[in-house]
């Protein structure tokens, strides 16, 4: 390729980590320990500390979906759809005693819904409806608040420089290291010193940041049957075990 052809190339929307089957792998797999340390063992915080990577990464590669998906609309629509199919096993897994009163309490996927059309408006100057997205996602009890929109806006932002992009990573979890409570079980104790069990979300910078190519590829559907899956699963575990 000679100079002129290469500055005919385009420039690429995300110099940072394309192998996003990879990630979503080592993001489900934080989360299902995640889960199953919250429901079975929640005496033991590590199963939490290793599931603090899963949402960055998950806000990560639906920034790569964003900026590469054929048609953003079916993207949204099978973000909605599982959404609601897992709603009902959300609860199972994690209030089956008193589901009454918690139903509303949305499951991650919801989080990421809200959070992608943001982002669509963000990218599309709908700027009204980037508000409306962040105002329900940040009003209403869904998990994480707004900080998908907030992640999802530096990934997007510093596409083409890591290097910022991977700092401004690390200061919006930096404060987490000196947060902590000492009365919450899930932090941790260092020297009298309670971490917040948030900051373990800085782990999940290197693979985000840093480019791989392990070839890995996985249907698309696994990533999203294995949500309601895994939580059906933990559900129906709860409640013969009668925990």
């Amino acid at each position: 390729m000679d100079q002129r052809t290469a500055q005919r190339q385009p420039a690429p929307r995300l110099r940072t980590n394309l192998d996003t089957d990879f990630l979503k792998l080592i993001a489900i797999l934080s989360m299902l320990l995640d889960h199953i340390g919250a429901v079975f063992f929640p005496e033991h915080p590590a199963f939490r500390w290793v599931g603090r990577l899963a949402f960055p990464i998950f806000c990560y590669c639906m920034t790569v979906g964003l900026l590469y998906t054929r048609d953003i609309k079916r993207y949204l629509g099978r973000l909605g759809l599982f959404a609601l199919i897992s709603q009902p096993c959300y609860i199972l897994a994690t209030h089956p005693w008193d589901w009454q009163t918690e139903w509303m309490n949305w499951n991650i996927f919801f989080t990421l819904f809200l959070s992608l059309l943001a982002m669509w408006g963000f990218q599309t100057r709908r700027w009204w409806l980037f508000a409306a997205a962040f105002l329900c996602v940040s009003l209403f009890n869904f998990d994480y608040s707004g900080n998908g929109i907030l992640l999802m806006l530096i990934f997007f932002l510093c596409r083409e420089r890591p290097g910022l992009g991977a700092g401004l990573y690390i200061l919006f979890w930096l404060p987490a290291l000196w947060s902590g409570s000492p009365e919450d079980p899930r932090a941790l104790l260092a020297a009298g010193h309670a971490v917040d069990w948030t900051a373990f979300a800085l782990l999940a910078a290197p693979f985000i940041f840093l480019p791989a190519r392990t070839g890995i590829r996985v249907p698309k559907w696994f990533f999203y049957a294995f949500y309601p899956a895994h939580l059906l699963t933990i559900g129906v575990i709860r409640l013969a075990a009668g925990i």
